[in-house]
């Protein structure tokens, strides 16, 4: 149905995107009165672009399954936003935030939508401290920076441990502005169950009133999926209990083809988990590793001591504590990337060197900051031979300013005060690379239909570096969206408002309305819960951290088998009437059940290692990831044609003019 036209514009690097605004159709203010626009999600990304596309004149369209767009799981970032300017004089630039992110993707992502990236994120920051976003300040006044994992130099902006809440009230500001002025109008507590095509364009979606349970027809000019994340189909992951992937997987049957679904990032400070009653898993923000510093026992006895609660990590000597990323990695030490810090956590558990009861948890110790920062405070107040006890209390304070909140999360779920003892880490699924396919004016396969934010693959490669997840959401929606959605929207302007009593619409929520009446349908005994969890434990075994040719092939027939299962057997009490929280969490499990296979087969196909797809049969000696530039220096596009196991292949080649794609090293 699609055509893999990436539509990268002509011309050296550092000029495409000037030259690509200067160039597309534009669409007058009067015009642009007449012409709707739909926006599925309210995170970063939909926030954004719906307060940007209203300003400029179009009627907007926000749906969201929260009570309040403010609610949506953007909220949940913590540790900051890149912005490549360069306020620490170290060394940054655009081109710098370029490499690092194209490098950090393991060389798996479109080099001209990375630099445009890196160009608009100078202009992030000046629009978010306009709308009063609090980022955290030096002495003097100016915006403060820190590190992330694989860079070197500082160039995160941040609001204490609350990045993500304070950015999505920026716009949220935005954006209700807009909506008092009528520009938009918002539907909460409503989910899109399906994208309504007209004459193969993507003209509006059937969403449900998740309250009153009524199936709704709304109509548009373009619809935009803003919807975030698919880690949920590992049942545990960071992302909020409602995240899910239905949005994009209904217009991935329409017609627009998924990108790169085994690029699943696992995030390595997480706190562990704890048993099989837990439903979802608490992120632990990567700026803890700008003054964290990992470990584990050196010696095998002391780590089984400290399992079997025979012995405290405050115990342990400093010459018996193996400080591994800083022994493997002195280059980037505990920033290194994500999927390089994730695995070497995994390899060290493996080995035996866990120390939570589980055996997966690494310790992440801030004793050595806490002693630097409260010397460096003492000095400024003229203590010139300060105590112990003085530095420790002085230090606390500072690591108190930098993340208290983070501290407080972590004492309040694990009972342990980390300013006192080492906090317990342990990788688990976070972010996903993958997506909806889009091409460089973020529109995807579907005409009309455009993605944004984490919905789509474009600008992470293999795995995404800290802090770039806000960036790109802002990005897309503040200044990307808004230009190239007018280019399409420019042959719309003698359309006319789209009807909703049309065959399309008719024909849309009939399927709809057929597909969640089948689940009443059933005599099963097993809840949604039942199913989702077991298609949790598959992900994770034979998808997760580590795959391999075996255990995916197992992947795809067990899925399969469980996707059966689930149609004939699911248990959903209740009616489509009314409010039905079971049937949402079955539709939802229902398309997971279909995206499961599809990640597997993804995974299966990439007989390589790159960012955090790891197969382990492609790895070097000392175990990094293999890549193989001759065979799979692509973006895998699969289009749906009935069956997940039966998905068509497309490629998008990657071409890298600007960088040297190399093995990377972090040493």
């Amino acid at each position: 149905m699609g055509i893999l036209d990436s539509k990268v514009p002509s011309g050296p690097l550092a000029d495409k995107w000037t030259r690509h605004k200067n160039e597309i159709n534009l669409v007058n203010p009067a015009n642009k009165r007449n012409i709707d626009i739909i926006i599925v999600g309210t995170g970063l990304a939909g926030a954004s672009a719906a307060a940007t596309l209203a300003e400029l004149g179009y009627n907007v369209k926000t749906f969201c399954y929260q009570d309040s767009p403010r609610r949506a799981h953007s909220i949940a970032a913590q540790g900051g936003i890149n912005a490549a300017k360069n306020y620490q004089g170290d060394g940054d630039s655009p081109y710098r935030l370029f490499y690092d992110t194209i490098k950090g993707g393991d060389y798996r992502s479109r080099e001209a939508n990375v630099y445009r990236l890196a160009e608009e994120s100078v202009n992030i920051i000046d629009q978010c401290v306009a709308q009063g976003v609090p980022f955290a300040r030096e002495y003097g006044g100016l915006l403060d920076n820190r590190s992330f994992g694989g860079v070197l130099v500082s160039r995160t902006f941040y609001a204490k441990g609350q990045t993500g809440q304070q950015l999505l009230l920026g716009a949220y500001a935005a954006m209700n502005r807009q909506i008092h002025r009528g520009k938009i109008k918002s539907y909460t507590r409503h989910e899109m169950l399906d994208l309504v095509l007209v004459d193969g364009k993507a003209r509006g979606i059937i969403a449900r009133d998740l309250v009153t349970g009524k199936l709704e027809r709304h109509s548009a000019h373009a619809v935009v999926l803003a919807s975030g994340g698919y880690g949920n189909v590992f049942f545990l992951s960071t992302n909020a209990m409602g995240s899910n992937v239905t949005a994009a997987w209904r217009a991935h049957r329409r017609g627009a083809f998924f990108a790169n679904p085994c690029f699943t990032q696992i995030h390595p400070t997480c706190i562990p988990v704890s048993g099989d009653h837990q439903s979802k898993l608490t992120l632990m923000s990567e700026s803890l590793r700008n003054d964290g510093r990992i470990w584990v026992p050196k010696n095998l006895e002391d780590a089984k001591a400290i399992r079997e609660g025979r012995l405290k990590p405050t115990q342990i000597a400093e010459e018996d504590r193996d400080y591994y990323l800083e022994r493997r990695y002195p280059a980037f030490g505990n920033l290194v990337p994500r999927d390089v810090a994730s695995r070497a956590a995994k390899e060290r558990c493996d080995a035996g060197f866990g120390v939570n009861k589980t055996g997966e948890a690494v310790y992440l110790d801030f004793s050595a900051a806490i002693a630097r920062y409260g010397r460096e405070k003492a000095l400024t107040m003229g203590l010139q031979d300060p105590d112990k006890e003085t530095v420790t209390a002085l230090g606390e304070e500072v690591i108190a300013a930098k993340y208290g909140n983070l501290f407080q999360m972590y004492e309040k779920i694990v009972d342990e005060n980390p300013y006192k003892t080492p906090m317990m880490i342990y990788p688990a699924v976070h972010y996903t690379m993958g997506g909806l396919w889009v091409d460089y004016n973020l529109q995807t396969t579907i005409p009309g239909c455009y993605c944004t934010g984490e919905a789509n693959f474009s600008d992470h490669g293999a795995n995404r570096l800290g802090a770039s997840a806000l960036m790109q959401g802002l990005a897309d929606g503040y200044f990307v969206l808004p230009y190239t959605i007018g280019d399409y929207l420019s042959k719309d302007i003698r359309t006319g408002a789209i009807p909703t009593d049309s065959e399309a619409f008719d024909q849309t929520e009939a399927e709809v309305r057929e597909r969640l009446g089948r689940f009443f349908q059933t005599t099963g005994t097993h809840s949604v819960d039942y199913y989702h969890k077991k298609l949790g434990k598959i992900m994770w075994n034979k998808c997760g951290m580590s795959r391999n040719e075996s255990g995916l092939k197992e992947a795809m027939k067990e899925i399969a088998e469980l996707r059966k299962d689930f149609l004939e057997n699911v248990k959903v009490p209740g009616s489509m009437e009314g409010m039905n929280t079971e049937l949402e969490k079955a539709g939802r499990v229902a398309d997971f059940l279909e995206l499961g296979e599809l990640f597997a087969k993804d995974a299966l196909d990439r007989n390589e290692s790159c960012g955090g797809h790891f197969r382990e049969e492609y790895q070097t000696p000392d175990g990094e990831a293999l890549r193989d530039d001759k065979k799979y220096n692509y973006v895998s596009a699969w289009e749906y044609t009935g069956n997940p196991a039966d998905a068509r292949l497309h490629k998008e080649t990657l071409v890298f003019e600007n960088v040297e794609v190399k093995t990377r090293s972090y040493k």
